[in-house]
């Protein structure tokens, strides 16, 4: 049990790596696979485009080569009638596109008179008659011109040489190639050389045309622009002399200077007047106290008043002085108390004159302050007249100025344009001229051979895995792996045998049939390898669909299984049984829906095949309700007692995605076993079917692979199963040994044999 853990863990980890690996072989073997298929394709498409493109008529190209000038000889500066800057990289992209343009080919067809050629002439191409002709309601239209037919076919032509002409640049240079392709290869180099002329020929015909064109319509202009000019220089003289204007910008700077002295002046007397109205204030609010207003710093800071401030503190220290030594009726005493009196009485006139200037000081600032706002008044009303009449002087004078200038430059251009018209300078040359060339430009035959076998050859590949792709069918083992996500328990070869017959019972007995037998007995030996520790007694059959070959495989492992044990085989397909067809018994032999019913034994319903060894119970009569019959507990106890009998019992069950019958008999079958027929049945109907069964917990071993093509390299039967080709082969009668040892065995060798093991191997 450990071996076949480690087995299943080192499975796991070589299946996550090969999910991460690109198989190449893979995709070699879908290109082998469709080899034949690919070089079909590839050689008919080969040969198809070979007798295209030998039929075709060859082209010849010539190419002449063109150099654009950047800068061009000019008298004056002229180019900027021309309306094209020579220095800058739009110049040349304007100019190769000029190349292209249909004027100049209209030109080149006029003047070779192409539209009589029969390579360009639709009529000689059409051999004379045209689809109009033929068909006469296309014709319904009324009919041109002789003049629009003309136009029609230039129009024509002109399109069919625009297709054949190629201008291309060479890069980082002032070089473009004039290339044209034509069967006939002096045609070809006598058109590439006139297009480069008929260019540099526009050119000057355009510079000359826009010079006279210039020429005439300034010299239409210079006459208005003359009399706008003295309309305009009559109006300035008129208003100056109406308004007596000789200096505007004197008069205004005047103005201007008086309003700022005069704002200036009325700002100084409005803060005098803020001054004065303060120190009103607080001497009103003092009222007619000497003392209070002559502590007020407006009255202190005065200068009469702080020189007898000085004069009464020195009066009173003399006082104080004196006091101390005389008494108060001494002279002294008498005298210096008058000279203090004297002095308080001097201030107290100071202070009492002081606060009548202050009312005088306010009313002169606010007179002032008045005046001055009046003044400033008048200056702003005159200088806003003044202003008026300047911005009309300078509308007036600007206006002149403007007609003046205008005048005098279209008067040196008309006189430059004039001196010029005469002048042509080319804008380009031609480097190289185009010589007839000797070899055709195309087809290039082999070239074009070549690329349509590599890419029909390519196409045939991508189809092959197109094809692939959309093939959901299950070929090999990697797709039950991959795409089912199984074990692969067993493969059984492809058997030829006749179309629409079923593949006989005892090819497993056949000498030359060594490769099915071998792959038999290998499903055999997964099957018993893969219950070593507890033998699957009771083995279930199925597939999903009919057809997929579920009989057969049931059959021929009971073959293989009985060469060791004693099997029996049951069909528990009641819907459309074919084990007793297959063995030969009759429609009325009992079998399992008797044996079920109970209308039977067991020894009138098994069979046994001499040749084989084998019992066999067929289905028995076909009852009308075989699900019931294999759902009743009745079936699982005929199973429990065979079981005590037979050491394996096969039963060919009914297909899983057709009825139900497969997931009843799971319940009671130790293994089950899913057929798939290769390369045949859908994926999404192989997995529903399988998933139907992992729902109901059936004990699925693996799938067998039916049918496969072994002949074929898309099933990979050879990488897998290679070494049964050949001559290694034997008959039954040989023995177990040889066969058994031929089997892939993916067990540990240090795996101990179990009581199923010693049975397996041969007596």
């Amino acid at each position: 049990m450990n071996a076949h853990s480690n087995m299943g863990n080192l499975n796991n980890q070589e299946r996550l790596l090969q999910e991460d690996v690109i198989d190449l072989r893979q995709y070699w073997r879908i290109v082998d696979r469709f080899k034949w298929r690919i070089a079909a394709l590839s050689i008919a498409v080969t040969m198809l485009t070979a007798m295209v493109v030998f039929s075709m008529t060859p082209k010849y190209q010539a190419t002449a080569t063109l150099m654009i000038e950047a800068e061009q000889a000019k008298a004056l500066s002229i180019e900027e009638v021309y309306g094209l800057d020579s220095s800058r990289k739009e110049y040349f992209l304007t100019q190769f596109e000029i190349l292209k343009s249909k004027r100049i080919a209209e030109r080149v067809v006029e003047q070779m008179g192409l539209t009589t050629h029969p390579e360009f002439d639709p009529e000689q191409q059409e051999g004379g008659f045209s689809l109009r002709s033929l068909l006469p309601f296309l014709s319904q239209a009324e009919p041109l011109t002789e003049e629009e037919a003309a136009q029609l076919k230039l129009q024509q032509v002109t399109d069919a040489f625009v297709e054949r002409l190629s201008i291309s640049p060479v890069r980082n240079t002032q070089l473009v190639k004039i290339s044209f392709e034509s069967e006939s290869p002096k045609l070809a180099a006598n058109i590439a050389n006139k297009v480069a002329e008929v260019y540099i020929n526009s050119h000057l015909e355009a510079k000359l045309e826009m010079t006279q064109q210039a020429t005439s319509w300034l010299n239409s202009r210079l006459d208005g622009l003359r009399v706008k000019l003295e309309e305009s220089e009559a109006r300035l003289q008129a208003f100056q002399e109406a308004e007596g204007l000789v200096d505007v910008e004197g008069v205004r700077g005047l103005a201007r200077q008086e309003l700022n002295e005069i704002t200036e002046q009325l700002l100084a007397a409005r803060k005098e007047l803020k001054q004065a109205a303060s120190i009103r204030e607080l001497v009103t609010v003092r009222g007619s106290d000497v003392n209070a207003l002559a502590s007020l710093p407006e009255v202190l800071n005065h200068s009469v008043i702080q020189d007898v401030k000085r004069a009464e503190v020195e009066a009173s220290r003399k006082v104080s002085e004196l006091a101390r030594r005389y008494g108060p009726k001494h002279p002294k005493m008498i005298a210096a108390n008058d000279q203090l009196a004297s002095v308080e009485s001097k201030l107290q006139s100071e202070v009492r004159q002081l606060v009548a200037g202050i009312e005088s000081e306010y009313q002169a600032a606010l007179s002032n302050e008045r005046a001055l706002q009046q003044e400033l008044n008048d200056a702003k009303a005159e200088f806003q007249v003044v202003s008026r009449k300047e911005t009309r002087y300078q509308e007036l004078k600007r206006d002149a100025d403007v007609n003046r200038q205008l005048y005098n430059a279209f008067l040196t251009r008309f006189k430059e344009t004039s001196e010029t018209s005469s002048f042509e300078a080319a804008n380009a040359r031609v480097v190289d001229p185009a010589v007839a060339p000797r070899q055709p430009s195309k087809p290039k035959k082999s070239l074009i051979v070549a690329l349509a076998m590599v890419v029909s050859a390519m196409m045939g590949v991508m189809l092959a895995f197109l094809f692939e792709a959309l093939n959901d069918g299950v070929r090999n083992p990697d797709d039950v792996e991959n795409k089912l996500s199984q074990r692969m328990i067993g493969l059984l070869p492809w058997v030829d045998h006749e179309k629409g017959e079923r593949l006989g019972l005892r090819t497993f007995f056949e000498s030359g049939r060594h490769q099915f037998s071998e792959a038999v007995r290998t499903l055999r030996t997964s099957l018993v390898l893969s219950h070593l520790e507890k033998p699957a007694k009771i083995i279930s059959v199925t597939s999903s669909v009919p057809g997929e070959g579920k009989t057969t495989v049931s059959e021929n492992l009971a073959f293989s299984l009985v060469q060791m044990e004693k099997v029996l085989l049951i069909d528990a397909d009641m819907r459309r049984p074919s084990v007793g067809k297959d063995f030969g018994l009759p429609v009325y032999q009992p079998g399992l829906s008797n044996l079920i019913a109970g209308s039977a034994t067991v020894d009138e319903c098994v069979f046994h095949d001499e040749q084989s060894g084998l019992d066999v119970i067929p289905a028995g009569a076909v009852p009308p309700n075989p699900q019931e019959l294999l759902a009743s507990p009745r079936f699982a106890q005929v199973l429990e007692s065979l079981s005590e009998t037979y050491d394996r019992i096969i039963l060919d069950t009914a297909p899983s995605q057709v009825v139900s019958d497969a997931l009843v008999v799971s319940r009671v079958a130790d293994s089950m076993l899913y057929v798939v027929k290769s390369d045949s049945t859908r994926q999404k109907i192989i997995t529903d079917g399988i998933g139907r069964l992992l729902q109901v917990g059936a004990k699925l071993d693996g799938v067998v692979l039916n049918q496969v093509d072994t002949t074929s390299k898309a099933s990979g039967y050879g990488e897998y199963y290679g070494y049964y080709g050949g001559r290694y082969g034997y008959g039954v009668e040989e023995g177990l040994e040889q066969g058994e040892s031929a089997a892939p065995v993916t067990v540990s060798a240090t795996a101990s044999k179990s009581s199923e093991e010693k049975n397996f191997e041969p007596a």
